[in-house]
């Protein structure tokens, strides 16, 4: 399952790109991303056992997607320059020592600095979802990407029920002490399954990096869709760093019950395969426009209605999601078409920017909920989605008809 060092992409595409193959990137994926998540339902058992003060324990969810988003801008370009599988492996290596660390650590500063090093090393997610860009076929691309999402957004969601149970059940360090082990397995896979790729293009990774700000100026779909999505990630990351502090403090939930809630909520990676197959259909304005409004209106029923409680909660919990992974799927499968030789690169600044979006969120997660409880925080990660609308409907959609 390798091709030759010097193939670039049309040996990639030797690959035959098989149901199990897609399968084992799906799970790949899904595993990588968990890391990002275990520390989100959890704060509230890391904060007192390590001593931290007050709004920090949001730093540890913030800091963790602030690595990422390092990793997403200053690795994963080298994506499209190194040969992909053995990039993988190394960061999967520093991730195995960096969670396992996690688990050992007893003091805040080093635990939140451990946070930041957790985030960056998950990025080899991002190298291999446009690994599966390069090996699918043109026609079924969408649907390749979305399938994989699904297992990509399955990892995100999912990781916060379990981490609850495992937490609640054997104590927060156990969790980060499992999830070490889960990336060795994980780290096996790649080493003896993923296909190699080497690129063909030729720069230094100087002018790699360089080479994101003219891609950035030149390709406005790639503009539009950071920004869309920054701003969806942003209320993403707002909701459920602060719903499990909601559900703790307003409903008196355990941790058992608040990963049943994240568990109802994981509904929402249904859409990515779903999105997939609209925007493989040529329907990505409309579906766009579905996501960007959908995620307005999420917060509507846990807001008019507080009387509802725990279940208006829910409903927005899951509209959300849903309303966030179609519209990062439809994304991707967009700026995927913009440039073949370039797709690592795309990648990185579109994810960089969702991820920059989702630490901003997380970290106002904890003042918001200070100063104004349940009702401010939605109010303001109301706004995000709302002003991805504003600007899809004045300026984005006719970019994204014309298709460039």
């Amino acid at each position: 399952m390798s091709t030759p060092a010097s193939s670039g992409l049309d040996g990639a595409r030797r690959i035959e790109l098989t149901r199990g193959l897609i399968a084992l990137f799906a799970f790949c994926c899904g595993a990588i991303v968990a890391n990002l998540y275990y520390a989100q339902p959890i704060t509230e058992l890391i904060a007192p056992d390590l001593h931290m003060k007050g709004g920090t324990a949001s730093l540890i969810v913030s800091l963790t997607q602030i690595g990422y988003a390092l990793g997403l801008f200053f690795i994963v370009p080298l994506g499209d320059l190194l040969e992909n599988r053995k990039l993988m492996i190394v960061t999967a290596l520093v991730s195995i020592a960096s969670l396992t660390a996690a688990a050992f650590s007893h003091d805040p500063v080093w635990f939140l600095c451990i946070s930041l090093l957790v985030g960056f090393s998950s990025v080899a997610v991002q190298i291999l979802i446009p690994l599966a860009a390069h090996l699918a076929p043109d026609e079924s691309r969408g649907k390749v990407v979305g399938t994989i999402m699904s297992g990509l957004l399955l990892g995100i969601l999912l990781s916060r029920p379990i981490s609850s149970v495992v937490a609640g059940h054997f104590g927060w360090r156990a969790m980060f002490g499992a999830a070490a082990v889960l990336m060795v397995v994980v780290t096996s896979v790649l080493a003896f399954t993923i296909p190699r790729r080497q690129p063909s293009h030729q720069a230094t990774y100087f002018e790699l990096i360089a080479s994101l700000g003219h891609l950035v100026r030149t390709m406005p779909v790639l503009r539009h869709r950071s920004l869309y999505q920054g701003l969806m990630f942003a209320s993403f990351s707002l909701f459920w760093t602060a719903i499990p502090v909601e559900l703790t403090r307003g409903f008196g939930l355990t941790q058992t019950q608040i990963g049943l809630f994240a568990l109802i909520g994981a509904m929402g990676a249904t859409s990515a395969p779903i999105a997939g197959r609209l925007a493989d259909a040529g329907h990505t304005v409309r579906a766009t426009f579905i996501a960007l409004a959908l995620a307005a209106l999420a917060y509507l029923p846990a807001l008019i209605h507080p009387a509802w409680g725990v279940g208006a909660l829910v409903v927005t919990g899951v509209v959300l999601d849903f309303a966030v992974q179609m519209n990062m799927v439809l994304g991707q499968r967009e700026i995927y078409a913009l440039h073949a030789t370039s797709r690592n690169r795309l990648n990185a600044v579109y994810m960089t920017s969702i991820f920059v979006g989702g630490a901003c969120g997380s970290a106002l997660a904890g003042p918001l909920y200070e100063h104004g409880g349940w009702t401010l925080v939605g109010w303001v990660a109301t706004a995000f989605p709302l002003v991805a609308l504003v600007h899809y409907l004045a300026l984005g959609r006719h970019t994204a008809a014309r298709g460039h």
